[in-house]
């Protein structure tokens, strides 16, 4: 499915609508280039989820818990992963096979981790439609 969107509102609101359908023990994985839109989108999402607080990426911890909404949220931030061992040490598989919603943004690069049931969400840039244009490219991944 391809979704485009004009403005960061439009990916923001589309995001939200995942959020609302999202159900438990789903894996979300996010790709697209620094400053694309993986932020504004997961932020949408996340009060899709409920969540009223602020989401921003976890650049730094790698992974962020979010328990207000009505599924907990796990924000995973993996560009800069060494490797993918550094994923155990976090308790990687208790957060993507349990309970909760997973958003694993550069998912590329774990993805001899990834579950082979995930939602890919392939954020790109067309300067040529637009400054704000955004191009969601959402796969369903069954394994």
């Amino acid at each position: 499915m391809v979704i485009e969107t004009f403005s960061a509102n439009e990916t923001f609101e589309y995001g939200k609508k995942m959020g609302l359908n999202a159900v438990s023990g789903q894996v979300y994985c996010l790709t697209g280039d620094l400053g694309v839109g993986k932020t504004v989108f997961t932020q949408g999402f996340a009060r899709g989820l409920g969540i009223e607080e602020p989401v921003n990426s976890p650049t730094f911890t790698i992974v962020q818990e979010y328990e207000e909404g009505r599924l907990p949220f796990y924000h995973f931030d993996v560009y800069r992963i060494g490797d993918v061992y550094e994923m155990e040490e976090i308790g990687y598989e208790d957060y993507v096979y349990g309970n909760g919603v997973s958003f694993i943004e550069w998912a590329e690069l774990i993805s001899e981790i990834l579950p082979e049931n995930r939602t890919e969400i392939i954020i790109e840039k067309d300067l040529e439609k637009g400054f704000d244009y955004r191009k969601i490219t959402i796969n369903e991944m069954k394994g």
